[in-house]
């Protein structure tokens, strides 16, 4: 049976990685695909106090458990389904609601720290970095917080500017290094998504 075609979609905050993906899976709709988010992949903090799991870093390479998210991809690439695990966002630690997800013919990994482990690139045949200018990304990130996550200006600001921006510089914009592809303005940039589209229909008819 062939391996599946395995896609690491990597990028800062608000720089259009969801849009990257979505305009994928739709040029794709011929094969099967399936989407794994790297956000369901945070660690479990169930062994902490709910004040230590309020102290959480979010923007850190450690706050991922990248050795089951390995795990399943490897699974995946057997043909062998998983259970993705969930985070609960109100409690700060993992959800016992898992997602079952079957083999596809192409699976997409996507998440800022997608490029960031080498054992999970080493699974990747093609990895994209989607890189977008800080001052729109940052206003991404403005407007969707506040209008879906319910946060003040203020604490959008000041989580920017103390987490997320020195955590992209440290360790995000690094893993720019690893692509195969670098696709700038995100899911507007409909030249390099086709180009990109093209060569997963390569790899999948050989």
């Amino acid at each position: 049976m062939k391996k599946p075609t395995i896609i690491g979609i990597a990028g800062g905050s608000g720089s259009g990685k969801t849009s990257v993906t979505r305009k994928i899976m739709e040029a794709l709709d011929e094969h099967s695909v399936a989407l794994i988010e790297q956000d369901y992949y945070y660690k479990d903090q169930s062994d902490k106090t709910f004040e230590e799991r309020l102290n959480t870093n979010y923007d850190h390479p450690f706050a991922f458990d990248n050795d089951l998210l390995t795990a399943h991809i490897s699974q995946l690439l057997k043909r062998q389904p998983v259970e993705v695990p969930t985070y609960n966002y109100e409690i700060h630690t993992r959800s016992d609601t898992t997602i079952y997800v079957e083999p596809r013919d192409v699976i997409i990994i996507e998440g800022i720290f997608a490029l960031e482990n080498e054992s999970l690139r080493d699974l990747m045949d093609v990895k994209i970095y989607v890189d977008t200018d800080s001052d729109i990304r940052i206003l991404r990130r403005l407007q969707r917080d506040i209008e879906t996550r319910g946060r003040t200006l203020d604490s959008v600001i000041n989580q920017y500017l103390n987490v997320v921006r020195p955590m992209h510089l440290q360790f995000i914009e690094p893993t720019k290094r690893f692509s195969d592809v670098i696709i700038p303005e995100g899911g507007e940039n409909n030249v390099a998504i086709d180009l990109i589209t093209t060569k997963i229909r390569t790899l999948l008819n050989k």
